[in-house]
């Protein structure tokens, strides 16, 4: 049996333990619970003695949901699990425990426990991974904990979790359809799996065929549903300045969420919806901790090694976007910078829609280029990205190569500029590698 391709490179200790666990099942994504339920009993069920949970589905923006929800819960002096997927740089990030990240030597120390009370059943990496996130989530004292769906939503890994405090699920569009479905209903289905009987859920604005997914199996498991523009709002002020959010249990003056771009304020409203929603009793002050969020690769400035190959007044900046409606969301960004031109270095992954998330940046691109880094994941060929392009992009074919050329080729008078890289997660942590980014 050959071991499937684990993706971002697996290092040290942890690494060893998770290529041995590689090789225990023939597929890295099997959507089912049985396995995973197996083994949490044979570990006492950490699952079962987490502090009060937050479950988060959704296609897009679900990580910056969760670090908008643990910097308002931060703000309260709360301290704060967070489990989220992928890595970028190693595999460390996943597991945010009581604040901090875990070292390399409690997670391999969980590991190895796991995988001798495995005793080699069939079993996956995430399986594992969402396993020793919540045993690590049970010994460690904290107030909440925030933990991000995989895929899907359904038969995904994190659904083991009987009864959180609430859910949330953000905006959902096409994405792994060939273990979601082809339509926006069918991905709806899965991801309203989390939903759990008479739990509150939130939702941010939704196409309609999602939303009416999501208000029947609400309805269906007698769930509260917290909806934008219904039960709750988010507006900003007339100058740009500010948020006023509100919901039945009133209204709040905020900051603008420390992540960029217009998307994120459905983000910030959603985030304060869910605890809102949970009935965790979070005190006044603590929701303008928006402001305070921080999430690599969503939007993200570089200011590093990268960065310095370029003029000095240009700005560069990092998106993991990778599928049509992420697409659309940096779209909306771009529309907005109209200070200075926009270039794209792209570089996507092989089972990804290039054409689709490509479709809206191309009017606003001065220049588009296609990469493929040596060590990038399943990265997508060049040429592929060229054509899903129309023609309008070149071949980078590297960062460092895609930004020296920019940087050799602009006009000595010409104004400053912003590069974005995007199209993968995997790309994006090879940048940040490459700029010299450590997580916080």
């Amino acid at each position: 049996m050959n071991a499937p391709t684990l993706g971002p490179e697996f290092v040290g200790r942890t690494g060893q333990i998770l290529e041995r666990l590689n090789r225990l099942y023939p597929a890295l994504i099997d959507l089912s619970l049985a396995r995973l339920e197996t083994l949490l009993a044979r570990l006492g069920h950490p699952e079962r003695h987490l502090p009060s949970v937050v479950h988060v589905a959704g296609t897009n923006g679900k990580g910056s949901t969760c670090a908008l929800m643990r910097a308002v819960a931060e703000a309260a002096g709360w301290r704060v699990h967070v489990l989220t997927s992928p890595h970028l740089v190693h595999v460390t990030e996943r597991f945010r425990i009581a604040g901090q990240i875990v070292t390399e030597r409690e997670l391999a120390g969980v590991l190895e426990e796991i995988e001798q009370v495995n005793a080699g059943a069939p079993i996956t990496v995430f399986e594992v991974l969402t396993a020793a996130g919540f045993m690590l989530c049970a010994r460690h004292p904290a107030d909440l904990a925030i933990v991000e769906v995989g895929l899907g939503g359904r038969h995904d890994a994190t659904n083991v979790l009987e009864r959180p405090a609430a859910c949330a699920i953000t905006a959902i569009s096409m994405d792994h359809e060939a273990f979601l479905g082809d339509t926006p209903g069918a991905i709806a289905t899965e991801k309203a799996g989390i939903i759990k009987p008479g739990v509150p859920v939130t939702t941010g604005r939704q196409q309609a065929e999602v939303m009416d997914v999501l208000v029947r199996t609400a309805h269906a498991h007698g769930s509260p549903l917290w909806r934008r523009d219904h039960e709750w709002s988010i507006t900003p002020a007339p100058d740009g300045t500010s948020l006023r959010y509100h919901d039945r249990h009133g209204a709040l003056d905020l900051p603008l969420p420390g992540l960029r771009g217009a998307h994120q304020i459905d983000n910030a409203g959603l985030a304060i919806a869910t605890l809102r929603a949970s009935g965790l009793p979070l005190p006044q002050q603590a929701w303008a901790g928006i402001a305070q969020a921080r999430w690599p690769a969503r939007m993200q400035r570089l200011s590093g090694h990268l960065a310095a190959l370029l003029p000095l007044d240009w700005e560069l900046w990092l998106d993991g976007g990778h599928n049509p409606g992420a697409g659309e969301v940096l779209a909306q960004v771009m529309a907005e910078w109209e200070d200075r031109p926009t270039h794209l270095v792209i570089g996507m992954k092989q089972t990804k829609d290039a054409t689709g998330f490509l479709s809206p940046l191309l009017p606003h691109a001065a220049s588009i280029q296609a990469v493929a880094e040596k060590d990038q994941h399943l990265a997508q060929p060049v040429a592929d990205i060229i054509a899903a392009a129309g023609g309008r992009a070149t071949a980078g074919p590297t960062l460092h190569a895609a930004l020296t050329h920019l940087a050799a080729t602009a006009e000595p008078d010409a104004p400053p500029a912003r590069v974005i890289i995007c199209g993968s997660l995997y790309l994006a942590g090879i940048a940040l590698q490459l700029d010299g980014w450590q997580p916080d």
